[in-house]
């Protein structure tokens, strides 16, 4: 039996999950199909999710087409949940990218399909909706080429368009031979000499499509059915089917995380070699976040997905996707048995951040449980506790994820909440560099330690790297262990109280007064030097290395691309300069004029509000993360600490060891 993993990929009401719904009626798992509108669909599980007619968590559904299992990823489509759609991509064997033939090809198409050639996932398109008044069909394969920056290969015709009986005629296009020729020497030839076979096309295609070269487009309406056939036969034909020896190692990857009706972990994970067998007792986790050291876990139970649902089972085998239970520690993203090489973000971290305020009646503890949990199914919301202020903060890709936290809490979890405005994620980097040093018994030091760092400038998108001047058998190395995740921790919070990075951190002294007791006694903590102790001295040399430093505060900043008619650009152009976006390039394209340039991540909710007024409607706006650069407009954005504030001598000491040196 043959497998194949299979996300569905597309932007905002695309007729993703209508398609999902349709291809599982064509494979006979459903008789009747779900409606988006009316909240029966098979992928959109969440009530949430059903009254708001979007997918916010990806869902596993199976069916089978002839001797090929395929289990189908249903993703989310607005760009607020772009987190779960990374977290699928690397478990993929191919895709399908659903575009609208009404609506074209929109930003988060085109953000979509860059990412899936850049890690070269096997894609067809499909563009759906060819029964709706608007639909096109020659203007929008230029457009998917175009705009797609994409070889795309017609895998038919349309008849009818725009109309309820609209439907999709398969067979290679009159181009297809010139597309495929780019990519395929005996191809060349024979194009050249006039001798095109049609089964050496199709030889052609299909491998050309499973190296990610070219991509197949198909029409249809997962509405009425047309083209749904044609798709199926693509899926089965065309691309690649999962690989993995099931006799290997062990080697998989989480990429979802949910709570049983127990309230017990659910994994889901792609197998990609040995086979995962319930009783096993395996290691999981990233090494790189734990010094090395990996979690253990017996699996008790274990399922996989078949005919459109999961089902009990005793193993889950290289190449398929199973939900396992019995690991409560286990996270997305984490690797299991053999580590998979990292591949890093996909798409860029979330810019935006706000702080939750509990209403009158909410249970702060039952707030932190709900928002912990969140964090579990979605680590990129980055929670920020301060236990000072009582408060905690959340990370955002936009508005409405924060809209759909919102209301998870209050329908899911009871808890009623409000938020305060949405304001950038800033970042700190070193200005220069700078060193401190304290010794024991020195300097009014009221801990049994020597600590010296010196921090300095890194590499952009280094992070935070620490190393060592001073040999490692000077101490305990558990002592060095304290000083450098006390050192990342801290550096969480900078002076200006957001998160420092792209620097080196180099210990340069260090000292440790030897395990000692008295006569006739056991340990005398008062005497010797424990981890403790490394870690309250650690924020107050590193804070003091950081002042001497500097630092920079860098605000994020989204490239955009605005596409508007050409007589409004006298209206935009003082807006965007008002809101301190900065055009870089301005192309006109008949009626139609083409602004990219970059514009603070603060300001890009309010154009976006503003658009439609500016340019009659009209206005296309796309916009991403790009980069952060140096805040050099008004005041540097302060950000409260959450931390005991070893910018405070006085207030760190009396909170940490509750006295004054």
């Amino acid at each position: 039996m043959h497998l194949l993993n299979l996300g569905i990929l597309a932007h905002v009401d695309a007729g993703k999950t209508s398609l999902t719904e349709r291809l599982l009626h064509s494979a006979g798992v459903i008789d009747e199909i779900g409606s988006v509108d009316i909240g029966n669909t098979r992928t959109d599980t969440l009530a949430l999710e059903r009254q708001r007619g979007i997918t916010i968590k990806s869902a596993v559904v199976s069916f089978p087409v002839d001797d090929v299992t395929v289990n189908l990823i249903d993703t989310p489509g607005h760009p607020d949940f772009i987190a779960e759609v990374e977290r699928v991509l690397g478990v993929l064997d191919g895709a399908v990218l659903v575009v609208s033939a009404v609506e074209g090809v929109q930003p988060q198409t085109r953000i979509l399909m860059r990412t899936l050639q850049r890690l070269r996932i096997p894609t067809l398109l499909f563009v759906n909706k060819i029964d709706r008044r608007g639909a096109r069909y020659d203007d929008l394969l230029t457009a998917l080429s175009e705009r797609l920056r994409a070889a795309v290969v017609p895998m038919g015709s349309v008849e009818g368009i725009g109309t309820r009986a609209a439907g999709f005629l398969p067979g290679l296009g009159p181009g297809a031979p010139a597309v495929l020729a780019e990519h395929d020497e005996e191809l060349l030839a024979a194009y050249v000499e006039n001798t095109v076979s049609y089964d050496l096309l199709c030889t052609a295609l299909a491998a050309q499509t499973r190296q990610a070269l070219v991509h197949p487009v198909y029409f249809g309406s997962a509405i009425t059915g047309a083209g749904v056939d044609a798709l199926i036969a693509g899926i089965k034909e065309l691309l690649p089917a999962a690989e993995g020896d099931p006799q290997g190692p062990l080697s998989g990857t989480v990429f979802k995380v949910e709570r049983g009706l127990a309230g017990e972990k659910v994994a889901y994970a792609r197998m990609f070699s040995g086979t995962l067998r319930t009783r096993d007792r395996i290691t999981f986790g990233d090494a790189s976040d734990t010094g090395g050291i990996r979690e253990e876990g017996k699996v008790t139970s274990v399922s996989v997905f078949d005919h459109g649902t999961d089902i009990g089972s005793d193993s889950v085998p290289a190449g398929r996707i199973g939900r396992l239970w019995g690991l409560g520690e286990i996270r997305i993203g984490d690797s299991i048995g053999v580590p998979r090489k990292a591949v890093g973000h996909f798409f860029a971290p979330p810019t935006l951040e706000t702080v939750v305020v509990p209403g009158p009646d909410a249970d702060r503890r039952a707030l932190h449980l709900a928002l912990t949990r969140l964090a579990e199914q979605d680590p990129l919301i980055g929670l920020r506790h301060d236990d000072v202020r009582q408060e905690t903060a959340v990370s955002l890709y936009g508005e409405v994820q924060k809209e759909v936290i919102q209301a998870t809490l209050a329908e899911e979890f009871g808890v009623r909440v409000t938020f305060r405005e949405t304001t950038p994620l800033c970042i700190e980097r070193p200005a220069g560099t700078g060193a401190a040093a304290e010794f024991i018994k020195k300097d009014a030091n009221p801990f049994l330690a020597t600590v010296g760092l010196r921090v300095e400038p890194g590499p952009v998108g280094s992070g935070v790297r620490f190393g060592l001047e001073v040999e490692l058998g000077a101490m305990p190395y558990a002592f060095f262990k304290s000083v450098e995740d006390t050192v990342r921790e801290t550096l969480g919070q900078g002076l200006h109280g957001w998160r420092l990075t792209d620097c080196v951190v180099t210990m340069t002294h260090s000292g440790y007064s030897p395990r000692q007791s008295h006569a006739h006694q056991g340990f005398d903590k008062s005497m010797s030097s424990t981890g403790a102790d490394f870690r309250g001295l650690t924020p107050l040399v590193l804070v003091e290395a950081l002042r001497r430093a500097g630092s920079q505060v860098y605000e994020p900043m989204h490239r955009f691309r605005v596409e508007a008619p050409a007589d409004t650009l006298g209206a935009l152009l003082p807006v965007l300069a008002a809101l301190r976006a900065v055009p870089r390039t301005t192309e006109t394209q008949g009626s139609l004029c083409v602004l990219e340039g970059v514009v603070p991540a603060a300001q890009v909710h309010g154009l976006e509000r503003q658009l439609p007024g500016l340019t009659r409607g009209e206005g296309e706006w796309e916009s991403a993360f790009d980069h952060y650069a140096p805040v050099a407009h008004g005041i540097v954005p302060e950000r409260p600490r959450a931390d005991h504030n070893p910018l405070n001598r006085k207030e760190y000491l009396l909170n940490v060891t509750r006295r004054v040196a």
